[in-house]
């Protein structure tokens, strides 16, 4: 009996370490997906993308993503610019190379989740590049159970996604407590590495997308704990290159101040004499600079004019002020 037990937990060991020792996060060879997803992203009443408009701002443009074809930031891509080509990225650091050598047009990056709150590497990125933000759209985020055609919930035992997702559907696996879960790099990436492995045991939490572009099957749809759940993203061009929409609304900057009592509040107080409306504010430790902080915020504007009147007020105060980009703010 006991040799049966082992001999059985050594399988599922086994079968658990290929799913790490064999993923590979996609090349950025593997792109031009765009084609198909786009028709994908329409299906199940997800209304992502919309219809395309002759001679929108970007149209065709390359477009890089951390992550897999078939992902949120795919879909997010997609909505931004219906015929974008789509570059797949390992990590984020490396979409945005691939922006700021030219290989890429833009970046589309998530900058922060209803839920889960800020992706905080995405402020540092935007701060050490040439960027700018051209503009922002908000993706209702839809978790779903995936697995191989012709599975059962039930033959399901392992649950492999990225670990924001598997957070978000934390009373879905309390139900099915025979699943576990284990995080893996990318919500996409965790249906490609399943159809590779042909496991049968196991399940995959992403998009309806991704099962259709990978050849699964959704076997539980909708399953995260709050419907209220919207991811923000951004797209961003080297500055050389973006256009601020004369219609902006809303202004991304990054500041820091002295480090002096009252600097932040003389800072924010100068903000508050134009009467914006601060939306957000995020703080991000100074590398090599203990105690010391980027402060980044959010504000909505009554005309793109504003951006810049936000940033000379912000001047006298500061030791550094950088606008990151103005741009249509995104409604739900």
């Amino acid at each position: 009996m006991t040799t049966s037990v082992n001999k059985e937990q050594g399988t599922r060991d086994s079968q658990i370490g290929l799913w790490y020792g064999a993923s590979k996060p996609a090349e950025s060879g593997e792109a031009a997906a765009a084609g198909k997803l786009q028709g994908i992203f329409r299906l199940g009443g997800h209304r992502s993308v919309p219809e395309p408009v002759a001679g929108a701002n970007g149209a065709g443009m390359k477009i890089a993503i951390q992550g897999e074809a078939g992902s949120f930031s795919h879909e997010a891509a997609m909505k931004l610019v219906p015929d974008a080509t789509i570059m797949p990225q390992a990590l984020s650091a490396e979409a945005f190379a691939a922006l700021a050598s030219g290989a890429a047009d833009a970046a589309v990056i998530p900058i922060e989740n209803s839920l889960a709150g800020s992706v905080l590497e995405h402020f540092d990125l935007l701060l050490s590049h040439d960027v700018r933000v051209e503009r922002e759209t908000l993706l209702r985020i839809r978790h779903n159970l995936i697995g191989l055609s012709g599975t059962t919930i039930g033959e399901i035992d392992r649950v492999f996604s990225h670990p924001v997702a598997l957070a978000q559907c934390r009373k879905f696996l309390a139900r099915h407590p025979r699943m576990e879960a284990f995080a893996f790099y990318d919500t996409a990436g965790s249906v490609k590495q399943l159809i590779e492995l042909r496991d049968r045991h196991a399940g995959a939490i992403a998009s309806a997308a991704a099962a259709v572009y990978y050849g699964a099957e959704v076997l539980a749809q909708d399953i995260e704990d709050n419907v209220e759940n919207y991811t923000r993203f951004f797209l961003v061009r080297r500055t050389a290159d973006s256009v601020t929409d004369p219609e902006s609304n809303k202004v991304s900057i990054a500041f820091s101040v002295e480090n002096r009592p009252g600097s932040l509040v003389a800072a924010l107080a100068a903000l508050s004499k134009l009467e914006t409306n601060l939306t957000k504010i995020e703080s991000r430790p100074v590398q090599g600079k203990p105690w010391e902080y980027i402060f980044y915020v959010d504000c909505q504007l009554r005309t793109a004019d504003e951006g810049w009147q936000a940033v000379a007020a912000l001047e006298p105060h500061c030791a550094m002020v950088k606008e990151l980009g103005r741009y249509k703010e995104a409604q739900r």
